[in-house]
């Protein structure tokens, strides 16, 4: 009976071995496929990369500005943060009391102790003081051996208007930080203070950020709209808080004097962008200019190298500083409207985690006097969420699998296919004169379907007007070119549905503005089905999206999703639907590819 005992469970270890052999081995194949698909640069995990961000700024006693504010935001976005102080606060939420200014041989001793061992990747420059900190901060930046982004909150005026540093000490702060700037975050009594001159409406702010870019060395300004900038409106002052930003041009950039509208986005810096959020009513909002420049710092830092164009960071989708901004401005939001009152006075902003609510990423105001609230026609998926936000208003449901074709036979051979609802039509290299009748030619094979079968249009929204599509997916650089013409009026007017392409945060806060039928994401994966500048952006940056976007658009995501497991892992990260190339026009067998697509999406 114990011969009998030892040997059941001997072969009852041998099974379990072998069921954990065969788990182990399942999962040593499936982080191998992940580093191979370039998940690697998407998450800080992987790499065991912290960047590291300093904050060169003052001390607040009270715990809710400066350096105390700072290591707060740069905890928040995953970050290292390390310290130099300029000065130290006798504060509390009532006011402040007293100052006391470090000399400028201990900033030294802090700058040279932090750089020769913890280097930053991005620095936050606040309260300065004294000319002569600033000129030690000016040495640093000039020793770095790989310079950082620099991101410098001008602390000069209180946010009652109060001065906070002498003359002598701005005019050092221009002369010796500014120079080495790449974004200066003033608010509105900040940005008078540096062009001597009061600004009163969206126009002076616009101007007032281009004096400021020409002038004064920096290499973009985001000019804060947390007071009221136009008083003659009332209600887009009342509802929104916009911020301007204008940096200049992107040295791996085309030259924008032979930019043609076609290549331009709308959030291109260069161009000027007004960023907006809804305003939130509350006094709890002491440390609020701390924490979007370091979260801004933050951010750089999870993004590409500075300088580096040809490499990324941890985040694909932080391709350049307004990227940086947009984060910023959603995790403050979201501060704000947590803030409490802790004191008798003002409370500080809440610092929470990595921005994650639709509610609190700001969208691009295509017209800051403009209250746009139109919305595309929308479409339900197969997400609960969805079906309860949206299926009252619409009976029609976004399939979960879109494919992308390049001919009208394509779309004639997939309109017959059992599984497929949506198909969208992308035409390359085309003669433009043949462009509106290979579009005729495509709807007539969806009308004339025996199924319900819906046809998008990629960027030539004229001709799918005409041809009395169902739909328009654009690209950023087409929407901007279908806005500047008046095109989005046009398409609502005609009860069109609309896609929108995002691949970085900036371009998503661009779509969001269109309140559109869908918004893509991409590529999630390495694809060589079409040229782009963008790395891939991983299982991770599909989460994110699907939190900034509310939850009655859907969310699509292409690139490289070549078959059923792919899709099912770009399902369970968030995607209510996948845009597919290769894996139907290069399919074996179409139908069955489809049926699997499908389940995988289930």
């Amino acid at each position: 009976k114990l011969n009998n005992y030892n040997m059941m469970s001997s072969s009852l270890l041998h099974r379990r071995l072998c069921h954990y052999h065969s788990a182990l081995l399942f999962l040593l194949v499936r982080i191998s496929i992940l580093a191979l698909l370039g998940w690697a640069n998407a998450l800080n995990v992987i790499n065991n990369v912290v960047p590291i961000v300093y904050s060169i700024a003052g001390s607040d006693s009270g715990g809710g500005a400066g350096i105390q504010a700072d290591l707060h935001a740069i905890h928040s976005f995953g970050c290292h943060g390390c310290t130099a102080i300029t000065c130290v606060t006798a504060q509390n939420s009532m006011g402040v009391s007293g100052v006391y200014e470090i000399p400028s041989e201990f900033l030294r001793k802090q700058l040279d102790s932090l750089s020769e061992d913890l280097p930053p990747a991005s620095v936050k420059i606040g309260m300065i003081y004294s000319a002569d900190n600033a000129r030690e901060i000016e040495m640093f930046l000039s020793k770095a051996k790989r310079p950082p982004w620099v991101v410098c909150d001008p602390v000069m005026i209180s946010t009652s208007g109060h001065a906070l540093i002498s003359e002598e000490t701005k005019a050092a702060m221009v002369q010796y930080i500014f120079p080495y700037t790449d974004v200066l975050t003033p608010n509105k009594f900040e940005a008078e203070a540096l062009l001597g001159r009061k600004l009163t409406s969206f126009e002076d702010i616009e101007q007032g950020a281009r004096d400021i870019l020409n002038t004064m060395g920096v290499g973009a300004v985001l000019i804060k709209g947390g007071h009221t900038i136009d008083a003659d409106d009332e209600i887009i002052s009342s509802s929104f808080s916009q911020d301007y930003f204008l940096s200049r041009k992107r040295s791996d950039a085309s030259d924008s004097s032979t930019k043609s509208l076609a290549q331009r986005r709308l959030c291109d810096g260069e161009y000027g962008v007004w960023l907006r959020s809804p305003r939130i009513h509350s006094d709890n909002t002491h440390g609020t200019g701390c924490t979007l420049s370091s979260s801004i710092a933050s951010a750089l830092a999870l993004g590409r190298p500075k300088g580096d164009s040809s490499s990324v960071g941890s985040s694909s989708a932080i391709d350049d500083i307004l990227d940086a901004c947009c984060l910023a401005k959603a995790y403050v939001t979201a501060g704000i409207e947590r803030g409490v009152q802790l004191g008798k006075g003002p409370g500080p902003v809440a610092h929470t985690n990595f921005p994650s609510s639709y509610r609190d990423y700001p969208s691009v105001a295509f017209n800051p006097k403009d209250n746009f609230q139109g919305a595309f026609r929308p479409m339900a998926t197969s997400s609960p969420i969805s079906a309860v936000n949206i299926l009252a208003t619409s009976p029609i449901t976004l399939g979960k699998i879109i494919p992308i074709v390049d001919s009208a036979g394509w779309v004639k051979t997939l309109s017959s296919t059992p599984g497929i609802t949506d198909i969208q039509l992308r035409l390359k290299g085309q003669r433009e004169e043949d462009i509106a009748s290979i579009i005729e030619e495509a709807q007539g094979y969806v009308s004339g379907s025996s199924r319900d079968v819906r046809l998008w249009i990629n960027d030539y929204w004229r001709e799918a007007i005409l041809a009395k599509c169902f739909g328009v997916h654009l690209g950023q650089e087409d929407l901007a070119s279908c806005v500047e013409q008046g095109g989005l009026e046009v398409l609502q007017k005609c009860n069109m549905a609309l896609g929108i392409s995002s691949h970085t945060y900036a371009e998503l806060s661009v779509a969001l503005s269109a309140n559109p039928t869908y918004i893509s994401l991409g590529p999630v994966f390495d694809t060589a089905s079409k040229e782009v500048r963008f790395g891939p952006q991983g299982l991770s940056t599909v989460s994110k999206w699907r939190s900034f976007i509310a939850p009655n658009i859907p969310l699509v995501a292409i690139g490289g999703i070549g078959d059923a497991e792919i899709a099912k892992l770009v399902k369970d990260a968030g995607a209510d639907c996948v845009a597919v190339i290769g894996a139907i026009t290069k399919a074996d067998d179409i139908k069955n590819t489809v049926e699997r697509l499908n389940e995988a999406m289930e």
